[in-house]
Order: structure tokens, then C-alpha cells, then sequence
């Protein structure tokens, strides 16, 4: 279509939305059509920033009246390609980042209903100034949205204890292909009314229909916590030391992340403050993190701590291992790990595999793939780091020293992630765990997944979106 006959749309959409919610100037645009990781750069016809629900059901419906694709993104923050348009240049570019209002938040019931472009931190002190908390966090809490959250079923290091996004959205609204809004804000602990359809939409990635706010579940606030730091001499041990630490620790149990030798280096390297925690180099390690959420459990945590530690020395599961004794050393530990994927960045170019395997195969598949991997490709590296507690390794492959990133990603890149998500797919896990599908791995999805799926998948696309306007190729 020319842009001669895109004229009557880019009218009517700049006369809704106004100069603050449209535009099609094209450096006004640029920072926002490259994805996060650089690897996809698209063009828009115009970029959309409604300020309301009304606006967003008011733009579709005009969207749909003219057959002009959409594109949703909330912080650009993705790991997929999932929020960034193709180099047609015929899609609307749609940012959900003026819909950043926290409706409500109900202290009695622990609820917040939050809309798509609310900043996860945002919510985190909105939550925490009210005496409770919302229990997901990852790296990119200063610029993840809850929309992008919810689009993509994020994760993150509390899965663990509280599950994913989908465990923690009650209720949902967002505005369909043809403008209709759904709106199934009010959670109700029963409603046997048929299919569950914010589930439908949940980690959908924006094909199904624009969500434009989330009635999500608030916990009880910290009131302590303790975080710990071991030494081990293989994923074996974490994996055991991770059941050890299911037994005696229980409910307190919220994070188990774990980390090569090679990762803490890169991160000790990138970040001149960083510290490795303890004297002696390990080959693994494991950062865990115990909570109270009441005074009474406060009070006893130390000890529970220091009893894990004690119990594991004695069952040879661990080298060496300390408890922060401060909330500066805490948030300290966590840095270490929240900054793994910049400082294996700033190594240079490499591949990023966000894989998941059934808990029990992980420390099998990573000491099988590792070597594979590295004998296939000489001069790579191959480490895995993240959320063992639930199966979730981010598996990274880094280019020998001296390629040409751009042409390594395409040509021996490509290759190695075709042959690690076999890998994946042969011991029965998952080519995304967490990250979404997004552009990235469309095509992978569509040569591994299981045909019986992914028909019943492009039938749910095809009833939803029967012209395919929302975000057209991304993750079908």
C-alpha cells in the first residue's frame, strides 16, 4: 500500500490521538524500532501513544477499518524481536507507555490493578509503600512494563516460590482485533464460565489482543531475608543442594539461581565495583535467597540459614558458602547476577538460548550440551547460568575472538542455535522458557513444535484476528 493510501488513516489517527499520541516523524520513532539486543531494526508508518483504554478501542477499530497491521510494545525490553515492526513499513508502531496509571491497590484483598505501560520497579515501590509486594522481578524491572510482562508470560528469579505471570494475573483487560474490549478485571477465586481467556491472551505476545491492564496478585511484605552464597564443583550439586534446601528450608525457599565460574569472572571484569563473594574459585555457584514475611519468622531466619549451610557442609554438597550480613552485601549478590547478560555482552557477540528441560535432566543436559557445542564450534563458549529451580537455563554460546558479529550471528550463530534447540527439543524441554518467541525463534518454533499445537494455535489466531493485524509475524 503507497503512502498515498495510508493518507486517510494517518489523518484520522493524528486527529484522535493528537500531537502527544501520534506522530510519524521518523527520528521521534527510530529509538523505539530497534529491538533490545540489537538484532532486529524495522520501520513504522507511525507510531501511536494512547492515553486510555478508549483511545487504544477507538485506534483499532480504525486500524481495522483500513486493514493497517499493529504493532504493541511497552518498554522494549524483550528478548525476542517480539515488539519491533518488519522493514515494510506498513505497520502502526503502538506504544502502550502513557498508559502508566495504577487504578487501584487494595490493601485487604492484596491486589493491584495495573495498566500495560506501569513500569515493573513502579509497581514494586507503589506495591511496598502499601505494606506489601509484587513478587516478580528480573534484571530489567527499571524499564519492563506489566503489558510486556503479561504478553510474554515473563518469569524471573521468584518463580520458584511464586510461579509466572500467569499465576500472578486475576484479571485482565485488553482491546480485541475488531476494537472490542475485553474486560475481566474483577478476579473471582471461581468463575466456571467457559474457557478462561485472559489465560488465552497471557503470553500470547500482542497476536491475540492488546492488553491494556492487569488485576495482579500482592503478597505479604518481607520482613526479613537471608541470602546466601555457595561454592560447588558441579550442577550436580546444585541441583542436590537444591532439593537440600527444599527440605529444610520449605516455604522460605524463594530464589535458587545458579552460575559457572566463567559467568561470575565476565561480570567481576565488567563491573569494577564487583566482588566475587568468595576467596576461592568454584566451578559453580548458587545464590539463595530465604524470606520471612512475619516477625516471628524474622526472628528464627538467622538461624534457619546458618542450619542450611551447616547441614549441607555436612552432606559434602558444598566447598565453601557465606550469608550476607548486610542488605547492602544482598543486593550485592544479586547484581552479581543481574548483570551477567551485559557483562557476557560486553565480551562480545554471541548467541542467547533461553531453554528449559525437566528440573531433573538440567545438570545432564548442560555437561552433555556444553562440550558438544564447544567440539562443534571451536573457539566458542558455551555457559549456562539462571533459575535452576524451575528447569530454566540461559544457555549462551560466545563467538571466537576476532569474528565479524554481524556475519557470525547469521552464518555459524544461526547454526549453533538450530543445533542447541534440537538438543533441547530431543531431551523434551522447551526452546523458550520465558523470553517469548517473538521474531527470534518463529521459525524454529514452527520446525519443532508439535504440529497438533501449533494447528490449534494458528486456529485460535486466525478466529481472533481473522485479517492478521495484531503484531503479524511474530511468534506464528
Amino acid at each position: 500500500m503507497s503512502d498515498t493510501a495510508h493518507a486517510p488513516f494517518l489523518a484520522a489517527a493524528a486527529a484522535l490521538l493528537g500531537p502527544r499520541g501520534f506522530t510519524a516523524d521518523a527520528d521521534l520513532m527510530a529509538p523505539w524500532l530497534t529491538d533490545w539486543r540489537g538484532r532486529f531494526t524495522g520501520r513504522a508508518l507511525a507510531m501511536a501513544s494512547p492515553a486510555s483504554t478508549a483511545e487504544v478501542a477507538a485506534l483499532v477499530r480504525l486500524c481495522a477499518e483500513h486493514r493497517v497491521a499493529i504493532v504493541p510494545q511497552g518498554g522494549n525490553s524483550g528478548m525476542s524481536g517480539g515488539a519491533t515492526p518488519d522493514t515494510g513499513g506498513h505497520a502502526l508502531l503502538l506504544s502502550l507507555r502513557r498508559m502508566a496509571s495504577i487504578r487501584t491497590l487494595d490493601t485487604e484483598n492484596r491486589t493491584a490493578t495495573a495498566e500495560a505501560g506501569v513500569i515493573l520497579q513502579t509497581l514494586h515501590e507503589a506495591a511496598e509503600a502499601a505494606g506489601l509486594r509484587f513478587a516478580l522481578t528480573l534484571g530489567g524491572k527499571g524499564s519492563a512494563t506489566i503489558g510486556g510482562l503479561v504478553s510474554t508470560n515473563a518469569g524471573g528469579t521468584q518463580v520458584l516460590r511464586h510461579g509466572t505471570m500467569r499465576a500472578m494475573v486475576l484479571g485482565l483487560e485488553a482491546v480485541m482485533a475488531d476494537g472490542a474490549v475485553l474486560d475481566t478485571l474483577t478476579p473471582l477465586k471461581k468463575d466456571n464460565r467457559g474457557f478462561d481467556l485472559k489465560q488465552v491472551l497471557i503470553g500470547s505476545e500482542g497476536t491475540l489482543g492488546i492488553v491494556t491492564a492487569a488485576t495482579l496478585r500482592l503478597e505479604p511484605a518481607i520482613a526479613a531475608r537471608a541470602v546466601l552464597w555457595a561454592g560447588l564443583a558441579s550442577l550436580h550439586d546444585a541441583r542436590a543442594l537444591l532439593l537440600h534446601a527444599e527440605a529444610h528450608a520449605g516455604g522460605a525457599l524463594e530464589g535458587f539461581e545458579v552460575l559457572p565460574r566463567h559467568s561470575l569472572e565476565a561480570v567481576c571484569d565488567y563491573l569494577p565495583s564487583a566482588r566475587a563473594p568468595l576467596a576461592e574459585p568454584h566451578a559453580w555457584h548458587a545464590l539463595i535467597e530465604l524470606v520471612a514475611t512475619s516477625e516471628a519468622e524474622a526472628a528464627t531466619l538467622p538461624d534457619r540459614a546458618e542450619a542450611l549451610l551447616a547441614s549441607a557442609f555436612e552432606a559434602g554438597l558444598i566447598a565453601d558458602a557465606t550469608i550476607a550480613t548486610s542488605e547492602a552485601q544482598a543486593e550485592a549478590f544479586w547484581t552479581l547476577r543481574d548483570s551477567i547478560a551485559p557483562a557476557e555482552r560486553a565480551l562480545g557477540p554471541a548467541v542467547q538460548h533461553d531453554i528449559s528441560v525437566p528440573t531433573h535432566k538440567m545438570p545432564d543436559f548442560v555437561e552433555a550440551a556444553v562440550p558438544l557445542i564447544e567440539a562443534a564450534w571451536p573457539g566458542t563458549r558455551a555457559v549456562g547460568f539462571g533459575h535452576l529451580g524451575d528447569g530454566n537455563i540461559h544457555f549462551h554460546v560466545i563467538a571466537p575472538a576476532g569474528v565479524d558479529p554481524a556475519t557470525w550471528q547469521v552464518t555459524d550463530g544461526k547454526a549453533i542455535s538450530t543445533q542447541v534447540h534440537d538438543l533441547v527439543t530431543r531431551w523434551g524441554g522447551s526452546i523458550s522458557a520465558e523470553h517469548g518467541i517473538g521474531q527470534l525463534k518463529r521459525d524454529e518454533l514452527a520446525r519443532l513444535g508439535d504440529p497438533v499445537a501449533l494447528g490449534l494455535l494458528r486456529q485460535i489466531k486466525a478466529a481472533l484476528d481473522p485479517h492478521g493485524l495484531l503484531n503479524p509475524g511474530k511468534l506464528i
